[in-house]
């Protein structure tokens, strides 16, 4: 019987989730609007499966907005996004979070699919951020998901305030 449990980051779980990452994203760090996140030092909540990592959400939470920094779920469609997502609702309203946002590419059109399903809303487009972005991180490609030019940053948002 295959049983998936849920666990936040924490010192015994550190190290294999960083290679997690850097294995999914080719790099422990991930570049969102301009900055520089370091992916090792992120909160987060893991979804295992016999011990191996099917899901992942990292996340930041600074003065009353919670930021995800990056989902996976490794097995699509079997609700492990959902639930990963579900958990952070719930960890942001304990933190007293008015927000919480999310920012993808342009390319990604399962990501704009996937939040604007679970009630994110399209919030702000961030014009050719990954000409900023490249700068920094000039291992970006230029061509993306579904052959499209990789170019914008969309930030979507929950706004418990509403």
């Amino acid at each position: 019987m295959i049983f998936t449990e849920y666990v936040n980051i924490n010192t015994q779980n550190r190290e294999h989730i960083n290679s997690f990452i850097a294995e999914h994203w080719f790099s422990t760090d991930m570049i969102i609007r301009g900055t520089i996140i370091d992916m090792t030092k992120v909160d987060g909540i893991v979804a295992l499966e016999n011990n191996d990592i099917i899901g992942l959400l990292t996340y930041t939470i600074h003065e009353n907005v919670c930021e995800i920094t990056s989902l996976d779920s490794l097995l699509r469609g079997k609700g492990i996004g959902t639930t990963l997502i579900n958990k952070l609702l719930s960890i942001a309203k304990e933190a007293n979070c008015n927000k919480v946002n999310v920012v993808t590419t342009n390319d990604n059109i399962n990501a704009i699919r996937f939040y604007q399903k679970r009630g994110f809303d399209m919030a702000r487009l961030y014009h050719n951020a990954l000409d900023i972005s490249r700068k920094m991180k000039p291992s970006i490609p230029l061509i993306g998901d579904n052959g499209i030019p990789l170019k914008h940053e969309i930030e979507f948002e929950i706004d418990f305030t509403k």
